[in-house]
């Protein structure tokens, strides 16, 4: 018996969801079909029970219904209870169980893929939203030197980073307080790229960093990227392979099968140019 699954968000057009668990699915031999839900804004969870009561098993979530997602689930997972948000569902009868897989997929693309470890480094991270907020116990589990946390609300970023405090070295800064400052990575989690933005990022922020890392993805050489390419970082890299990461650990999550990642990485890889 075919078994759904869906990811649901709004809009939803741009979604890669379904071809990805589509490969995943043909890759492992597993029986399931992958759709696109265009939620409503209003009536989220009347969408996702009806989901639910048509058969589905579990869903990915994205913008703008992570919180909704985790307001709804019965039973958390640790790193959903850290992020305060839910991007898979995992339906068991009346249980509606929550993950995050944003952070450990990110933490797998650079580690894994692209061969940058934590331990030991001195990473800087641009934003205090959602995606910072679900990336923080990955990233601190791999034991880095510290993770610096800047944002142009320095408040955000240092009460986020009290919160965090028992799981790693951590601080919160503004844009300002990073003059001097050396990193071996640097990850823009801010939404700014999106809007063909820079945050307001020194540049020597940058000098002497291994890797620069935009969360988004597909939209070529960013002016983040484009500003770490100026200051001499060697590898630049954005979001595509923390989107397939993420999404491998959803399908074992759901199937107890994890899929091969890097084949797909590849294709989907766009040159940053």
């Amino acid at each position: 018996m075919t078994d759904k699954y869906a990811v649901i968000g709004n809009p939803i057009g741009h979604t890669k969801s379904p071809m990805i668990h589509g490969s995943f699915a043909q890759a492992t031999g597993q029986d399931i079909d992958y759709s696109a839900i265009e939620g409503s804004l209003e009536r989220f969870t009347d969408d996702v029970h009806a989901f639910r009561k048509a058969g589905g098993r579990g869903m990915n979530v994205t913008a703008p219904f992570k919180l909704q997602a985790y307001a709804l689930a019965t039973e958390r997972l640790e790193r959903a209870e850290l992020a305060g948000a839910t991007n898979a569902l995992k339906f068991e009868g009346d249980r509606i169980l929550a993950d995050n897989f944003d952070g450990v997929g990110l933490t797998n693309d650079i580690q894994s893929n692209l061969g940058f470890p934590f331990e030991g480094a001195r990473m800087l991270v641009l934003g205090a939203g959602g995606a910072v907020r679900g990336a923080l116990q990955p990233f601190l589990a791999q034991k880095p030197a510290v993770v610096v946390l800047a944002n142009r609300t320095q408040a955000k970023a240092v009460d986020l980073a009290k919160q965090f405090a028992g799981h790693g070295r951590v601080q919160g800064c503004g844009y300002g307080d990073l003059a001097g400052e050396r990193f071996d990575i640097v990850i823009n989690g801010t939404s700014a790229s999106l809007r063909a933005e820079l945050p307001p990022l020194p540049a020597q922020a940058l000098q002497g960093a291994k890797l620069a890392y935009e969360l988004a993805y597909g939209k070529g050489l960013t002016p983040f990227l484009r500003l770490a390419q100026n200051a001499g970082v060697p590898k630049l890299a954005d979001g595509v392979g923390m989107l397939v990461e993420q999404a491998a650990e959803a399908f074992l999550w759901w199937r107890g099968v994890r899929p091969d990642t890097r084949s797909l990485i590849d294709r989907m890889t766009i040159p940053l140019v």
